[in-house]
């Protein structure tokens, strides 16, 4: 199973449609950020959506990094997965961050 997953992190990037669905899916998170920040209740929201924010923001640039760049595609892919999984440890371990 190992080297399974190290050919799947350290993949070639899968290019634009990819990094497009990714980026769109961290622009929308942004976009839940700061519509409940201009409304004033950011401190029921912002704990879970940064998290989501800046896991979907590294896996869009690390699909759209040139198809050369394996290795810090890799890197990226491999940062964004431990941001989410941060995100459930803290959910499981200090569950009034989260929630509120």
């Amino acid at each position: 199973m190992v080297p399974y997953i190290s050919d799947v992190l350290f993949n070639e990037p899968q290019g634009r449609p990819n990094s497009l669905i990714q980026f769109g899916a961290s622009l929308s998170f942004l976009c839940i950020f700061v519509y409940f920040w201009s409304v004033g209740e950011a401190g029921a929201v912002v704990p879970w959506v940064l998290f989501f924010i800046v896991g979907t923001a590294l896996s869009g640039i690390a699909e759209s990094l040139p198809k050369n760049r394996r290795r810090a595609a890799g890197l990226l892919r491999l940062t964004a997965i431990l941001v989410l999984i941060c995100f459930l440890a803290i959910m499981v371990l200090a569950p009034e961050y989260i929630i509120g």
